[in-house]
């Protein structure tokens, strides 16, 4: 199969209009295959050759202005149009397209609990040509208008309002100019919830073995949803362009979601049928701010080629993070009242769960600016491999830094003008810089060149001088006493920051180890070189970046990182204490923290931390990684008693009932971290944890898992489950489990499934992965380090980008901490048969694997 490279789609976009495509889809051909006839109205500007795009099972039949073609011309994914003369063109396609099991093209799942089958696009990058014949681009923007014929009692969404027009057949309204990979159908007995809104039809959808689950959210995802909508058109000048709004929430999604117009599709894990956090609401309602930013940042105006990527999930992760944050519900919605903000803190979880993601990416070798040169993305494979942390969180930070630069007023008003002159266009980066650069006098030009067009991480690091403290009044503020604070750089780029200042509080304002806010200024980075002085006593907490404006990486100065030992969970602003154990991080994986004193500072700190986010991404943190990746062995056995206290400590503290989020992150993590299967066994088999929650089937299959990973559980045990939980989520926890098990039977059966057994979806594959690498039982698994590499390798040349990614995240050796299988993995990216998103995950791996040996030596050299 060709991709398209960036030469050839310049090429075509000079060559052709393409007007409309006319898709008849038929779904009721069978398991394997659907019938795909395709219609594509073009005009060549000038005489020549160009080509289509199709992946066909069979291609039946193809003709141009009524005259038949050769089907077997078909190239790979091409079919040549030659001699073409200037003016109009008809091309029609028949042909038969392979249903798809690893959420590529139109994935086709049948759902387990209750049998009926569901079948959805996935149409991105190029996976369009799985679906019907294309001039699969994003510059040829085209109108679309699809006729489905699905089974009887079958419903069918499309990015327009669908009708069912009788005998299974539907229509589906035409849409208005947009990209072929924007293009979407989800068909199958759907359960919807629908309602009307700013005169448009909205609805929600899910598989009907869900249908209660989704019930139970719907006047929660919906009142979101409205109000997200309101406020984005109180930004945005251009209204919402499409004729309706629905949200799919649909199985074995590869991503979060993705933004087709008029049909956004999610993974429909966010039908929520266990229990979750309001941080874990929170996420959904993100997502969901997301996805409708999309509707205006890369579907109404749409990027012209893919080094743009930046500019839809920059901006989309921006938006949804900022917009959520300020919208109001007309009910009340966890701890919020009707009239207030249900989630004010989301620059929070940004901040722990989504900025790591760029910082960890911005340091690999295949790091790449936000906005690469044009020649770096020379075609649709590698520009695949540039929907990273980068992309979406660094791209995000850096817009929220532009925002503090410019103001938000200018900015908006930049972005409307975007909308104004590129709407149901195409747009590059410069033409973004000039419509920013409209509406301010600041040179937007030049700030993108040092954001946007530069790679990694700055580092900011507070340096602090101050005469002898004298007699000092309560305040902080001494008798004529002054301090000093100068900012180094190491880097390159400007950045806008906000200093707090933090003093100890005397008496009992806020409980032992309060830190009582002293003042708040700006600084300018780097400034004319001059430090800064500040009147009074120097602080007990000096935070640079303190409200995270900006993108770098932070250092304290000795007494702030002192005082952070002692107090951190004191500082009274959540945002300020995701700065600072961001920069616990950080340290700890540039090797100046050690492991042990990130693990102490989490048991010290957080069973007062009252921020959720916070909690889970310290968590997820130490138990991922500081324990199992980078503790030495011989500290290993003290480092897993701390967690495992922590989490104990957590379930203790919210015995009354009063947290019941918090506990259940607790009771989650203490799962994971368990050492002995007693309690575990205890809480199965009672069916509840002591003081609660009540175990739902997503506590019932992790506790499973951690069972079997510890040996105590068997394969009769595996399927008993099973039987009692058949869905979807009951397989990929079975999966799992049998993956799990320390035998040697079991990790054979499961490297089968993975590597020579080509029949499993995309989620089993990944259930599977996860469920074969644990720490602990390297005896078992040392000697499938080397194999994976020449079986992953053929695998993904085998089953294509999807499932190489999978493997390379999931399925990667990586508790094999050791050189050797740092050798092993250097010396298999000189295989040649690598394909590109395999190789790109392999070399983030193998950095990491690194970093993680590099911590140990220097914990090692300590001791």
């Amino acid at each position: 199969m060709s991709v398209l490279t960036r030469d050839e789609a310049q090429t075509r976009a000079q060559f052709l209009d393409v007007e409309r495509y006319t898709i008849a889809l038929d779904l009721t051909t069978g398991e394997e295959t659907f019938d795909s006839r395709t219609v594509i109205r073009f005009t060549a500007r000038a005489a020549g050759d160009t080509f289509v795009e199709v992946k066909p099972a069979t291609l039946r039949s193809i003709s141009l202005d009524g005259q038949p073609l050769d089907p077997a011309l078909l190239d790979g994914n091409r079919y040549p149009l030659t001699a073409l003369a200037a003016g109009p063109h008809e091309l029609n396609i028949d042909a038969a397209m392979r249903y798809s099991r690893t959420g590529e093209g139109m994935h086709r799942f049948t759902d387990p609990t209750d049998g009926e089958t569901y079948a959805y696009t996935q149409l991105f990058m190029e996976d369009v040509q799985r679906v019907f014949a294309a001039f699969d681009q994003p510059d040829l923007k085209s109108v679309f208008s699809i006729d489905v014929t699905a089974p009887e009692g079958w419903t069918v969404l499309g990015n327009g309002v669908a009708e069912h027009v009788g005998e299974g057949r539907w229509t589906i309204a035409a849409t208005p100019l947009v990209s072929t990979y924007l293009v979407a159908v989800a068909a199958g007995p759907w359960h919807s919830v629908t309602t009307e809104h700013a005169g448009l039809p909205f609805g929600i959808h899910c598989r009907r073995s869900l249908a209660p689950y989704l019930d139970a959210d719907a006047d929660e995802i919906l009142d979101i949803t409205r109000a997200l909508y309101d406020r984005y058109h109180e930004k945005f000048d251009e209204p919402y362009p499409f004729d309706s709004y629905d949200q799919a929430f649909v199985p074995e999604f590869n991503a979060g979601a993705m933004e087709n117009p008029g049909l956004v599709t999610f993974r429909d894990e966010f039908v929520y049928r266990s229990a979750v956090t309001d941080t874990e609401r929170q996420t959904r309602a993100m997502v969901i701010a997301h996805e409708m930013a999309h509707m205006w940042f890369g579907d109404l105006v749409t990027l012209t080629w893919w080094d743009d990527i930046w500019l839809n999930e920059s901006f989309a992760e921006y938006m949804g993070y900022q917009t959520l944050n300020e919208v109001t519900l007309p009910r009340a919605l966890n701890s919020a009242s009707a009239g207030e903000a249900p989630f004010p803190d989301t620059w929070v979880d940004f901040g722990v769960a989504r900025k790591g993601w760029g910082y960890d990416a911005d340091q690999r070798p295949s790091t790449h600016p936000v906005a690469p040169d044009p020649d770096a993305v020379p075609d649709t494979a590698s520009a695949l491999l540039n929907f990273d942390g980068i992309s979406y969180s660094k791209g995000a930070s850096a817009l929220r830094q532009l925002v503090a630069w410019l103001g938000e007023k200018d900015f908006l008003a930049g972005i409307n003008t975007h909308f104004a002159r590129h709407k149901f266009a195409n747009a590059t980066l410069a033409d973004f810089i000039d419509n920013l650069a409209s509406a301010t006098d600041r040179d937007v030009h030049a700030w993108a060149e040092q954001w946007l067009r530069t790679t990694g991480v700055d580092t900011l690091t507070a340096e602090i001088t101050a005469p002898e403290p004298a007699e000092t009044a309560p305040n902080g503020n001494g008798n004529g006493q002054s301090w000093a604070l100068a900012v180094t750089r190491d880097g390159s780029r400007p950045h806008r920051i906000t200093v707090g200042t933090y003093d100890h509080a005397l008496g009992a304002q806020g409980g032992p180890g309060y830190l009582a806010p002293r003042d708040r200024f700006e600084l300018d980075v780097p400034g004319d070189g001059t430090p800064t002085i500040r009147p009074g006593r120097r602080p007990a907490l000096v935070v640079l970046n303190d409200g995270d404006l900006t993108y770098a990486k932070v250092r304290l100065d000795t007494a702030s990182w002192d005082t952070v030992l002692t107090s951190l969970s004191g500082i009274p602003d959540a945002l300020t204490r995701a700065v600072v154990w961001n920069a616990a991080r950080d340290m700890v994986r540039d090797a100046q923290l050690p492991p042990a004193t990130y693990l102490a500072a989490a048991r010290t700190h957080l069973p007062h931390e009252t921020d959720l986010a916070l909690v889970q991404g310290v968590l997820s943190f130490a138990a991922g990684q500081v324990v199992d990746r980078y503790t030495i062995p011989e500290d290993l056995p003290a480092a897993r008693a701390t967690l495992t206290d922590l989490c104990r400590d957590l379930i203790r503290r919210t015995e009354d009932g009063s947290r019941p989020g918090l506990r259940l992150i607790a009771v989650r993590h203490f799962i994971d971290a368990a050492t002995q299967p007693d309690t575990l066994r205890t809480w199965l088999d009672e069916g509840t944890v002591h003081g609660g929650p009540e175990l739902d089937p997503e506590l019932r299959w992790r506790i499973l898992t951690r069972l079997a990973v510890l040996g105590a559980t068997d394969e009769a045990a595996i399927a008993t489950a099973l039987a009692a939980d058949p869905s979807a989520t009951g397989r990929e926890g079975a999966a799992r489990c049998r993956a799990a098990l320390p035998t040697a039977e079991a990790k054979a059966a499961a490297w089968d499934a993975l590597f020579s057994d080509d029949t499993l979806s995309n989620y089993l594959f990944t259930a599977t992965a996860q469920g074969f690498w644990q720490p602990g039982q390297e005896e078992l698994t040392d000697d499938y380090v080397a194999r994976f590499y020449p079986d992953a390798i053929a695998l993904a040349a085998r089953r294509g980008p999807a499932i190489a990614e999978a493997a390379g995240r999931y399925a990667f050796p990586a508790y094999a901490v050791d050189p050797v299988s740092l050798g092993t993995g250097t010396r298999a990216l000189e295989d040649p048969d690598l394909i590109p998103a395999l190789r790109r995950k392999l070399v983030d791996q193998l950095d990491d694997l690194r970093r993680a040996l590099a911590v140990r030596s220097a914990v090692a050299l300590a001791d």
